[in-house]
Order: structure tokens, then sequence, then C-alpha cells
């Protein structure tokens, strides 16, 4: 808080570096989904997420800047800190995945059929630019706030914390494939991955949501304790993941080894059990990195 007499506004929410990484965030994202909306169109569950992206991630990127540049944050009952790193984060998936998704499924270097025509064409191109240029500023917001060795932070700006976001963010596609016609209902083996999946995300989403509401030094034992045993029974859980679900899914007893000849692509519960296994890898990979840092982590719970 300023003391009494001091200035009601903070000029460095906008001329700081991460001032002007968050400034850049508003203007790339409002003429992203300005040309889109304009001209350039959009169609589908493709177009829609992208859409929804970029208008979610500008209306909280303004509610940041507004709240830092008249220091209302000060008045909020939640861990100002980790708000913000979690929401950058957050920001940097959302709008790196739209950045690939609206220029594979609407970009085409050929002219659009009339009465689209060109200029349809190139308002997309502009868009697809200025979503790659987007996602760039929120990943230097994360580099600017990331939390150095040794350094006292936030829980959410640290590696660790970073990490949970993206763990969660792998959990909803692995979420996403199961949904998709993944058969993983057929052995009781491929449902525990499942509710492996589920325990570790909700448990996950428990140490995000507990650091952004500033509750972590009220839970009976030390916070960072807590968040090492948890991370590492994750990583035990999710090691019987990759190896039950490969096994159940793509061994010849169970499953297909390969992708069978007539199933048709988008449909096609093979492909499903392939993105599952695949990022059930990365989030393993994920946890491991994150059971690493968190023995060296330093943050303050109130920050």
């Amino acid at each position: 808080m300023e003391p009494p007499g001091g200035g009601y506004l903070h000029l460095g929410a906008v001329t700081s570096p991460v001032g002007t990484a968050r400034v850049l965030q508003l203007a790339f994202g409002c003429t992203t989904f300005s040309l889109v909306a304009h001209r350039g169109g959009f169609a589908g569950v493709q177009g829609t997420f992208c859409m929804a992206t970029w208008s979610f991630c500008f209306t909280l990127s303004g509610l940041v800047v507004a709240c830092e540049f008249t220091r209302l944050h000060s008045c909020l009952h939640f861990s100002w800190g980790n708000f913000t790193a979690a929401f950058a984060m957050l920001a940097t998936l959302l709008s790196a995945t739209a950045a690939v998704i609206y220029p594979l499924y609407f970009t085409r270097m050929e002219c659009l059929p009339e009465p689209s025509g060109c200029t349809a064409r190139d308002f997309r191109l502009a868009a697809s630019v200025f979503a790659g240029l987007l996602f760039l500023a929120y990943a230097a917001e994360v580099a600017l706030t990331r939390a150095r060795p040794g350094q006292v932070a936030s829980y959410m700006a640290t590696v660790s914390g970073l990490l949970k976001i993206v763990q969660a963010f792998v959990a909803c596609i692995i979420f996403g494939a199961l949904v998709h016609d993944s058969q993983y209902g057929r052995y009781v083996a491929t449902q525990w991955c499942v509710a492996v999946y589920s325990l570790c995300f909700l448990a996950t989403m428990a140490v995000v949501a507990l650091s952004v509401m500033g509750h972590t030094g009220g839970l009976g034992c030390p916070f960072d304790r807590l968040v090492v045993v948890y991370t590492f029974l994750a990583v035990l859980l999710y090691l019987s993941a990759a190896v039950i679900w490969p096994v159940f899914c793509f061994d010849p007893k169970y499953g297909e080894p390969r992708r069978p000849p007539d199933c048709p692509r988008g449909s096609c519960p093979w492909d499903s059990q392939l993105v599952v296994a695949t990022f059930t890898y990365i989030n393993l990979l994920l946890y491991v990195a994150d059971l690493a840092y968190s023995q060296r982590i330093r943050f303050v719970p109130t920050l």
C-alpha cells in the first residue's frame, strides 16, 4: 500500500518491462480477434476455441492492467502474485494453442471462394501473425516474472508452480481425447488410468487454488512439504498409467498395435488412444521435473 498522500495511479504498471508486455498483450489480443471477427471469419469447434481464447485472455489481461494501474489489487482478498503468475502461464499455453490451430484450419495461401475472396485470406494471414505475437507477449511475461534460483517469490511464479499449470493443461488434453471415443471403459485397467488422470488433475488444481486464494499457510503442515509428497505420489501414479495404458491399447492381446486401415480419420478410437498415451508420457516427465524443482523452492504464501 502507498503511504498517505502518495499517488493513486501506478505508472510502473504500464512502463515497467512486465507492464509493457501486458500492454502488448492487450494490443495484440484486440487486433487478433478484431481481424478474425471483421473479415477473417471462423467456424466450428476450432474457430470457436480460438475466439474464446483470445477474448478470455484479453479480458483478464485488461483486468490485470487496470488493477495494477489503479492499485486496486491491494484490496483483493487473494494472492495477487500467485494469480498473475498462474494466469500468465495459462494464457501462454492457450494463446500458443490458438496460434497453431487457427492457421492450421483457416489459413490457406490461395484465395477463398467468392464473396470472401482474397480479402478474407489476407485478414486470416494477418490474424495468424498477431496470434503468434500474442503468444510471445505472454511468454515474455512468464519469463520476466519467473522466480530465479534462490529468490523468494510467490509459489506460482516458481518453476514448480508454473509446471502445475502445464500439468493441468496437458490433463485437459488427455480428457478431451478420452471422451472422443477412446473406449477406455473396455478394461478395468484403462479405467484405473482414467482415475489416475482425474485424481492428479484435481489435486493439482487444489494446489493452484490454495496458492491463488492465499490459504497455503492454514493447512496444518508446511505447504512445500505437502507439495513434494503429492508430486512424488503423482509420479508413481502416472508411471503406472504410462505402463498400463499402452499395454491395454496397443498390445495385440488387448488392442491394436497399428492403426486399423478401415478406421475413419477424425473418429478413430486408435487415434484417441495414441493421443492419451503420448500426453501421459509428457505429463509423467512434467511431474518428474516438478519433483526435482520442488526440492529447492523458496516462496512466501502471502505474495
